[in-house]
């Protein structure tokens, strides 16, 4: 398939485009607010001259954030504009950073809707955020002369052949990158072999292992703790779960219980629109659950907090005893198991991580992961994990050294966008 192919393609799949968005407007109403921005119509008022971000949702957004503040630093003269696809990556944003930077959704990956969004920003230099390519967006950014970075790549082998498969749109999609810091040499070689110039290709680390923590977090986790009257229960959180995952998590923690019987979980679902769903789901299942949107009180009796929040996963994490990040008990490809890791905090997963494969891997090599398959496995790792405290602590520690000892992708990352920046 030719980029213009592609673009063809994507013109008569508007319809459907439509609606999907219309489908997902009716299960997240936020999906029907600001509609025209997916078009490049009504964008709100842009300052050009600047440097574009594009983070697609709120994960995306998240890793961004440190690269987002430094760059603001080091280049104060400068507007930064925001982009991602998705209501709660949005939310994010202006959480992280209000008006400090410029924002809108990303339009569509159509020409003249590319074309339209780059003559109001008139970027410097494009940073796309993972693996977001969009082949419109990069060529038109070529014509303009704007060098575009794939920054923090990543590319899985299952992505790989995904991309393989449409060489002829992706080798010179990958050829208009101007730089590649990806976080692995595995992934610098797929990158390579599917088009990618060698030159442009440098391994930098993850910029995930760069995670600031701010010191009165534990203080305000242990304060919020001890109002709970939780300060001695086993208190453990399953985070960022997709839909299939929080039957497994409570079945778990029904069997915790049998053996625990104070035990307290803190269940965050990963998507907004699950939050309702979810707490139906945990009284169904038994459990005096507090919702913490609502300040609810959280006593004795309660056996699960529903986390329903935006922008707070690193403070519930801070919480708990025992993380549990989610993601991989379904093949999701599981999310990030170094916030957890990075709060001294004993890591649990599943076995689906495609998409973290070398943190993965650098966290089991180092005794700080241990994967459960099912409610019994995770019940009895957790179990034991109280019941062997010393074990416990060592893996937390073991994963907080993992962390520390790959810090600095960060710096390297933003002296290779520096050498882009022609200010």
């Amino acid at each position: 398939m030719t980029r213009p192919l592609y673009s063809l393609l994507f013109h008569l799949c508007l319809p459907l485009i439509a609606l999907r968005l219309l489908w997902r407007a009716w299960r997240a109403p936020a999906y029907r607010q600001r509609l025209g921005e997916r078009l490049a119509l009504g964008l709100p008022p842009l300052a050009p001259g600047g440097i574009w971000v594009h983070a697609v949702s709120v994960g995306e957004s998240i890793a961004a954030a440190p690269m987002i503040r430094a760059l603001q630093a080091r280049y104060p003269q400068l507007p930064i504009t925001v982009t991602c696809m998705t209501p709660t990556g949005s939310e994010r944003i202006r959480a992280l950073f209000g008006d400090s930077v410029q924002h809108c959704y990303l339009p569509y990956d159509l020409p003249w809707a590319a074309a339209r969004f780059l003559e109001r920003v008139r970027p410097q230099l494009a940073i796309i955020m993972e693996t977001e390519l969009w082949p419109n967006h990069i060529h038109q950014c070529a014509r303009r002369g704007i060098p575009v970075v794939l920054a923090n790549a990543r590319l899985s082998a299952r992505s790989a052949r995904g991309y393989g498969r449409f060489a002829r749109l992706t080798a010179p999609m990958l050829a208009q990158l101007s730089w590649i810091a990806v976080q692995s040499e595995a992934e610098a070689e797929r990158f390579r072999a599917l088009g990618a110039r060698p030159g442009c290709v440098e391994v930098t680390g993850s910029i995930k292992f760069d995670l600031p923590i701010d010191p009165q977090l534990p203080l305000r986790a242990a304060a919020l703790r001890a109002d709970w009257q939780a300060t001695a229960r086993p208190l453990w959180i399953a985070a960022s779960t997709h839909a299939g995952e929080d039957e497994v998590v409570l079945d778990a923690h029904r069997r915790l219980r049998h053996v625990q019987p104070e035990a307290l979980l803190i269940l965050v679902p990963r998507h907004p629109e699950r939050f309702a769903g979810v707490f139906e789901l945990c009284c169904q299942s038994g459990f005096a659950t507090a919702r913490r949107s609502l300040g609810e009180p959280v006593g004795a009796s309660t056996g699960v907090v529903l986390g329903d929040t935006m922008g707070e996963l690193l403070f519930l994490y801070a919480l708990a005893d025992i993380a549990l990040v989610g993601g991989s008990l379904v093949p999701s490809g599981g999310h990030n198991l170094l916030e957890p890791a990075a709060l001294g905090k004993p890591v649990l997963s599943g076995p689906q991580l495609f998409n973290f494969l070398e943190i993965a891997a650098l966290l089991r090599a180092a005794g700080a992961l241990q994967e459960v398959t099912d409610a019994a496995s995770l019940s009895l790792a957790l179990q034991q994990a109280w019941t062997d405290p010393a074990a416990t602590h060592a893996r937390a520690q073991a994963g907080l050294a993992v962390v520390r000892a790959n810090q600095g992708a960060l710096n390297r990352l933003l002296d290779g966008l520096g050498r882009l920046l022609p200010v």
